[in-house]
């Protein structure tokens, strides 16, 4: 292989592979000689990848961890796998997903050949993701369009639709996607407006990057980043709930099982702990996610909440009631 780029490539992906390659090996799959695999072994280390040689008759080289991420090659089938799984994540905005996955799903898509952006496609639409049903589904082909204009600078257009159902088209300049666990939103400057605002990306369809450029601004009030902007914004659109929580588990086990935005509970001793947070999530969110943790718990507050646990817990208990005695009951096949 006398085409030294494409060989380097080639010696690159090898040594990707979680082993330690002899450098008789190296030169052998190479059709080059050791020399040629010291010297090239060399220029990757010129250009930031951090290979290591061991010495003795079991020796070679390796690629171990540096300081930085260097540029990695992926064949065909990790390449498809990364982008379905990135996909099938920032699609349900999977708690922990947040907004640095999208922005690899877009690299990933665009540097994709047609061949493979077809077959993730393919096994996307063939797939039925099982949820729980808390967060709301976005075509993640949204997503990676607003990411790709977000970190381009570039103007976008798309077709919105309010809470009230009323239906609008919108040219922004966007500024950051910003998850909050449950759902994504778009903060950005919309144009027609001349004001700052927040979008529920599962309410956006036909996005669209214009393709004109522009210099970013600064937000308003002072405020420091996009997730303070939308925790404003979110305030002062929808009456915050005050949380106040008595659980009757150990606090990080509680805190585990919460999402991020509420917050950590506090130890009160003998095993429980209390939680007191503020939220702008919707009350049936709340309660849900109050009664995921799976332990008991008492709400102090707010009088709302503590209502509608009061009425959801009357209706399950009502439907419990109702069930089939499980002794004469059919019991389903388990699956597998």
């Amino acid at each position: 292989m006398t085409d030294t780029p494409a060989r380097l490539l080639n010696l690159l992906s090898l040594l990707q592979t979680p082993r330690e390659w002899p450098g008789s090996e190296l030169a052998e799959r190479l059709d080059v000689s050791p020399r040629t695999i010291r010297r090239d072994i060399d220029r990757l280390r010129d250009l930031g990848y951090p290979v290591e040689a061991s010495r003795g008759s079991v020796g070679g080289y390796r690629l171990v961890a540096g300081r930085a991420m260097p540029p990695l090659l992926l064949d065909d089938e990790e390449a498809v796998a990364i982008a379905v799984g990135l996909r099938a994540g920032a699609g349900h905005a999977i708690e922990g997903v947040d907004e640095a996955s999208v922005r690899a799903l877009a690299k990933l898509e665009q540097v994709l050949p047609s061949r493979l952006r077809h077959r993730v496609s393919s096994l996307q639409n063939a797939t039925v993701p099982l949820t729980r049903g808390d967060g709301s589904s976005i075509d993640p082909g949204t997503l990676t369009v607003i990411a790709s204009a977000v970190t381009g600078c570039e103007r976008l257009r798309f077709a919105y639709r309010a809470g009230d159902g009323t239906a609008s088209r919108r040219q922004v300049e966007p500024y950051r996607l910003v998850s909050t666990g449950s759902r994504w939103y778009l903060v950005a400057y919309d144009m027609t407006r001349e004001d700052w605002r927040t979008f529920r990306v599962d309410r956006v369809t036909e996005p669209f990057a214009t393709g004109a450029r522009f210099a970013p601004r600064e937000l308003p009030d002072g405020t420091e980043d996009a997730a303070e902007f939308f925790t404003r914004s979110v305030a002062r659109t929808q009456p915050e709930l005050r949380i106040d929580v008595t659980f009757h588990a150990p606090a990080d086990f509680v805190t585990a099982r919460l999402p991020g935005t509420l917050g950590a509970a506090e130890p009160t001793g003998e095993g429980g702990c209390r939680l007191r947070a503020v939220s702008g999530d919707s009350l049936e969110w709340v309660a849900l996610r109050l009664a995921l943790v799976d332990c008991a718990f008492e709400v102090h507050g707010p009088p709302q909440l503590v209502e509608y646990l009061s009425a959801l817990g009357a209706r399950l208990t009502r439907a419990s009631s109702a069930a089939p005695d499980l002794d004469d009951a059919t019991v389903p096949a388990a699956a597998g």
